[in-house]
């Protein structure tokens, strides 16, 4: 009985002692596992830290914007890729008007990307030539505000007749003096007209093929998305090669600063 008990105890011995190296070898195992797990989860981390960092600059710090018209030659070729600052005017939250402060208010000469008026869907880039307050017009090509003819060495102008365009008799509630029955304005001469306290004129600087204040009138401060800095790719896309993004790269524009 007793060498029995003894077998007895010596088989519990055997099975306490596989149970241990059984644990010992399904520790590694289950710590591999946890280990896995662990893994995802900092990647999970990261990734959302990432799209956090991404939205933050994509909608308060930094956009881009390509230049699809020629509206804006010489200073802004089609096919030209913009960095544009958000944060110096200060950025609107998405789907509302409300905007957190910048560090910079904006400036006469500035280039600047805005919501136009007369179109929700559009994203334009226009001049600013005009600030609240100011007295502008146009005789025969030549911008003035305040009375005084403004020197515009980025300007383009072509050889295309002078003609009437009736959007543009908006102007007659802000004409200096009052309005006119009389008041006929043209692409190239127009005015006086006083911009109001809150509102901005904006131009293209290629005045003969440019949709823009003359047409659809001044510009609430809301509307700024922000100030047009850099150049970061350019490249033809006018042309008829293929491939054009590769072989018409124009790298006499890449990193060039915009004013």
């Amino acid at each position: 009985m007793a060498r029995k008990k003894g077998g007895s105890g010596k088989q519990a011995g055997e099975k306490k002692t596989k149970t241990a190296d059984t644990r010992a070898k399904e520790r590694p195992q289950a710590e591999k596992q946890g280990g896995r797990g662990g893994g995802l989860a900092e990647w999970m981390k990261s990734f959302g830290v990432a799209i956090v960092i991404f939205i933050i600059f994509r909608f308060f710090l930094i956009q881009t914007f390509v230049i699809t018209s020629g509206s804006m030659e010489n200073t802004l070729l089609v096919g030209d890729f913009l960095v544009v600052n958000k944060a110096a005017m200060g950025s609107r939250i998405p789907l509302t008007n409300v905007r957190i402060p910048g560090y910079a208010e904006p400036r006469r000469g500035d280039i600047l990307v805005f919501d136009p008026p007369h179109e929700d869907t559009l994203i334009l880039v226009k001049r600013l030539v005009g600030m609240p307050g100011d007295t502008v017009e146009m005789r025969e090509k030549a911008l003035y505000v305040n009375g005084r003819p403004q020197h515009e060495p980025y300007v383009v102008t072509t050889r295309q007749p002078d003609y009437s365009d009736r959007t543009m008799l908006w102007q007659q509630e802000y004409l200096l003096g009052g309005p006119r029955d009389d008041y006929r304005p043209s692409r190239d001469t127009w005015g006086p007209i006083v911009i109001p306290s809150d509102r901005y004129f904006m131009l293209g600087d290629n005045r003969d093929s440019s949709l823009d204040g003359r047409t659809w009138g001044f510009l609430e401060r809301w509307r700024l998305e922000g100030r047009v800095w850099a150049i970061y790719f350019s490249y033809n896309r006018g042309s008829f090669l293929p491939f054009p993004w590769i072989r018409e790269i124009r790298w006499s524009r890449i990193g060039d600063r915009v004013r």
